[in-house]
């Protein structure tokens, strides 16, 4: 089930130190401690997917050699490549260092051959050397194969004066491939802009996987405050967001009110869509 967890991270992102959850709970609010640490157990994936059926039993298949571009393909090479990762990072910690190099010449293959990949690399030169054409015919095969793929993982907004800046990571530490769990944590900057101060009541995300499948949460505040932002002030925060699918995208709203007139209603700054994707987008801007 899709799901956005508020949290205060103790650690930076690329650790796989202890973290605290404020678990969901539609009456009150309940804290849970998570160390999740990858499995100290060495083992080789061969590069293989596992596909559903209509009753919901998983088959084992080869994986392609890349030539089948559609959107459940992707999916299952996804899936591959988080494995495949997460596998090198266990190799390395047990000094399997062997393993590791093999899997790391493995990645560094499923990254030159994967159509994504090699899609956005072409998409980018295009748009560079003003080849708007070929830019364009790229651009709609990467929609065609993978509809979240030209969505960046950050977005910019600003709705009445207050900017929102979001930035998005995959934790790999933190998720679980073979079981199809993914998850991200994402980075929120909430700058005012405006001349009059603002208090954050409310927040929505809808949350959209891969399969196209929508949640929509709503809380109070954010993890656990109701922040007050005064002019050119602003307020930054860190959550996460668990998946079940390598990808997908988180868009939503802020509910907010000036304090300094009673009586001012309120209104909703918006959020602006951004890409969960074990992939990223090539860019490490916030």
């Amino acid at each position: 089930m899709m799901q956005s967890l508020n949290l205060k991270l103790l650690a930076d992102f690329s650790t796989g130190t202890r973290i605290f959850l404020p678990g969901r709970s539609f009456g009150s609010e309940r804290r849970q401690c998570l160390n999740i640490r990858g499995s100290n157990r060495s083992c080789r994936i061969v590069a293989c997917s596992v596909e559903r059926d209509g009753n919901g039993e998983g088959t084992s298949s080869s994986s392609s050699s890349g030539s089948d571009h559609t959107p459940s393909s992707f999916l299952s090479r996804s899936q591959t490549y988080a494995m495949l990762k997460q596998q090198m990072e266990v190799a390395a910690q047990s000094e399997d260092y062997e393993e590791a190099a093999r899997i790391r010449d493995s990645l560094k293959s499923f990254e030159e051959m994967e159509p994504v990949l090699r899609l956005r690399r072409l998409l980018k030169d295009a748009i560079a050397d003003e080849r708007f054409e070929d830019a364009a015919r790229y651009r709609d095969e990467l929609k065609e194969i993978a509809p979240h793929s030209l969505l960046k993982c950050s977005s910019d907004a600003t709705t009445l004066g207050i900017r929102v800046q979001v930035r998005s990571v995959y934790i790999e530490g933190r998720s679980q491939p073979s079981k199809g769990q993914y998850f991200f944590a994402y980075r929120i900057r909430i700058t005012n802009n405006s001349d009059r101060p603002v208090q954050l009541l409310r927040r929505h995300w809808i949350i959209t996987d891969a399969n196209g499948k929508n949640e929509n949460v709503w809380g109070v505040g954010v993890i656990g405050e109701q922040p007050v932002i005064l002019p050119t002030a602003g307020f930054e925060y860190s959550s996460a967001c668990p998946l079940c699918t390598p990808s997908g995208r988180m868009e939503g709203d802020f509910e907010m009110k000036h304090i300094d007139k009673a009586g001012s209603p309120t209104f909703n700054v918006a959020i602006a869509p951004f890409s969960l994707s074990i992939l990223g987008d090539g860019s490490d801007a916030f």
